[in-house]
């Protein structure tokens, strides 16, 4: 008898039980398969590499702290994502206040981050400042929606908002994104109305 293919969802209980018997090896595991993925959405949350670094880090501290707390009938990307993410509002939150900086006015700054599988590894400098440009609300959703990948259901659990409104939220920003390249794109025909990639046609 052949045996089922572990599963993602598989790989991340299996290491969170060994993370909440101390392991440690497990733990380091668990940073490699996710690291990358949150420094995707977070960086361009933050627009600054050495905050993103920092917000990622005290994500995995956090996942550790709080490891025996974990509820295996929920997702653990759903649950890293929702801990990395509220660290970096909190972080945006705290700029607003003390430097009265805000995001959504951001110039430059754009520095590259590594793309996950199925995504364009050379993701063109336009879409990426296209994308760091995009509202905050705007911004997270599509994100955790067309860069990462996750399920409708997860990103609204991860956000904590309806799904009516994740779908239109990724509606909205992918809408503005193609108001924003459409010069660059219509010869490409790269953007659909269903989904923002591929943009290696870029």
């Amino acid at each position: 008898m052949v045996e089922a293919k572990e599963t993602e969802k598989d790989i991340d209980y299996r290491l969170m039980r060994a993370i909440q018997n101390g392991d440690m090896v497990a733990f380091n595991e668990m940073v490699d398969r996710y690291k990358k993925r949150l420094m995707n959405v977070i960086g361009r949350m933050l627009s600054s590499p050495d905050e993103a670094e920092d917000i990622v880090q005290e994500t995995f501290v956090r996942v550790y702290q709080h490891r025996q707390s974990f509820n295996f009938q929920h997702c653990f990307s759903t649950w890293i994502y929702t801990i990395g993410l509220n660290l970096a509002r909190n972080e945006l939150r705290k700029r607003r206040r003390f430097k009265h900086y805000d995001i959504d006015d951001m110039q430059g700054n754009e520095a590259e981050f590594a793309i996950e599988a199925k995504v364009p590894s050379r993701l063109p400098q336009v879409l990426d400042a296209a994308i760091k440009n995009l509202p905050n609300k705007y911004r997270a959703a599509f994100m955790l929606r067309d860069l990462q990948e996750l399920p409708y259901d997860e990103v609204a659990k991860i956000l904590n908002i309806p799904l009516g409104t994740v779908k239109s939220r990724v509606n909205r920003a992918r809408m503005i994104l193609r108001e924003k390249l459409k010069p660059r794109l219509e010869s490409h025909n790269a953007l659909s109305k269903s989904t923002l990639l591929p943009v290696s046609l870029l």
